[in-house]
């Protein structure tokens, strides 16, 4: 029976994308539920699974503008795959050669003998090596090979044909590569946020030393509580959803002549990809504790890099969470993810000097340190709600137990 292959529905916003790539060739053998091809939008890229088992046959090619519902392929349950290629079958001149004249072909083919081991060797190493013997030696033989009983009697499986085309080698000095639909979007966005706010940003510190020590004490029995390993990041969400609760502001966002303020708090944690940064949002971060959150962060992150996140999961957020400090970032000012209002920037952690109160009195001692980044939109938030801001996000992260007391 035979099933098309249709573009999914991918979320309210979206009618069309494009074919980015086939994943399986036409006449190869699919499963149902496995990766089919990649559906690129002006969100996100999503992998797109088979309907069902069969033989693929493809009707659009890749690079290909498609719109949402329409048909472009289908999938032949009863249908055979194709054969692999005559060059893909195992070589008759791989055969012991025992009848060859006084050992004189033999020594000859010793050296050839590895040959079909190296075909398996990247483009551009041993591939150009292959090129510089006759080919005529090589279908001799072919030609009477189904005279050769010894060589019919242990057969060799064919090789596996290949799920998809290797990658492309990066651009090399001098060449123009069109831009994806997500990078021309991510431009897009970027500079809209740059024109349509009144930017600016306010920096603080943060000390580390009680998160890291609650990490170390009782990260072992978290996973095993809870299935996943306590970060770093469920602190700062927590601990912006709790200063979001204080000053809603932060928030809200502007439409028009109006401040929209949100009826929940949906954080969105950044994630670069390798085609580009994408913003997944979690739903309800206040709502959630430590577990849930790094649950939902990892979720979200995994499925974003696996091209599996729907672009429904990228919209709707009222703050956003991004860190340069896993790249080494010491320092940035982020960029606002319009329309939000705000977004925090966390940064690299450093073990730093700093002036602590003792029971003798102030002493200097070292402590792991993070630059924090709060760029918000100065039209509908001051910089004394800025500020205040950042500083309960600051303390909520400096005494961790805080976040539990308060939630």
């Amino acid at each position: 029976m035979k099933k098309d292959i249709t573009v999914p529905s991918v979320g309210e916003s979206v009618t069309q994308g494009i074919l980015a790539a086939w994943l399986k060739a036409a006449g190869d053998r699919v499963e149902e539920g496995s990766d089919l091809f990649e559906l690129e939008t002006d969100k996100a890229t999503v992998t797109v699974p088979a309907p069902s088992s069969g033989v693929l046959a493809i009707s659009v090619a890749a690079g290909t503008e498609v719109t949402i519902g329409q048909v472009v392929g289908s999938v032949d349950g009863d249908a055979t795959a194709a054969a692999p290629k005559p060059s893909d079958a195992p070589k008759p001149s791989d055969a012991p050669k025992a009848a060859g004249p006084k050992g004189a072909e033999p020594k000859a083919g010793g050296p050839r003998a590895p040959e079909p081991a190296r075909r398996a060797e990247p483009p551009g190493t041993a591939e150009p090596q292959k090129q510089a013997p006759s080919p005529a030696p090589q279908r001799a033989p072919a030609e009477a090979a189904p005279a050769a009983p010894a060589h019919a009697a242990s057969p060799r499986p064919p090789a596996p044909r290949p799920a998809a085309p290797p990658a492309a080698s990066p651009p090399g000095p001098g060449q123009r590569v069109p831009m994806t639909t997500l990078r021309k979007r991510i431009a897009e966005r970027l500079l809209e946020a740059q024109h349509s706010t009144a930017s600016l940003t306010t920096f603080n510190e943060v000390n580390l030393q009680k998160v890291v020590d609650l990490r170390a004490r009782y990260k072992e029995e978290f996973e095993r509580a809870h299935g996943v390993k306590l970060g770093f990041m469920s602190f700062f969400v927590k601990a912006c959803t709790l200063a979001i609760a204080e000053m809603p502001v932060v928030s809200a966002r502007i439409d028009g002549d109006d401040l929209v303020y949100p009826g929940s708090i949906d954080v969105g944690v950044a994630v670069s990809t390798e085609r580009g940064l994408v913003v997944p949002v979690i739903r309800g971060a206040d709502r959630l504790g430590l577990a849930d959150l790094e649950r939902s962060i990892a979720d979200l992150a995994a499925r974003a890099r696996d091209r599996k996140i729907l672009p429904d999961e990228l919209t709707g957020g009222v703050f956003s969470i991004t860190n340069g400090g896993v790249f080494g970032s010491l320092l940035s000012t982020p960029l606002l993810n319009y329309p939000q209002s705000a977004i925090l920037g966390m940064h690299t952690i450093q073990r730093r000097p700093v002036a602590e109160e003792g029971p003798d009195g102030e002493r200097v001692v070292i402590r792991p340190m993070m630059y924090l980044a709060l760029t918000y939109d100065h039209r509908l938030i001051d910089g004394r709600e800025a500020v205040t801001f950042l500083k309960r996000v600051k303390d909520f992260v400096e005494d961790p137990w805080r976040l539990f007391i308060e939630a």
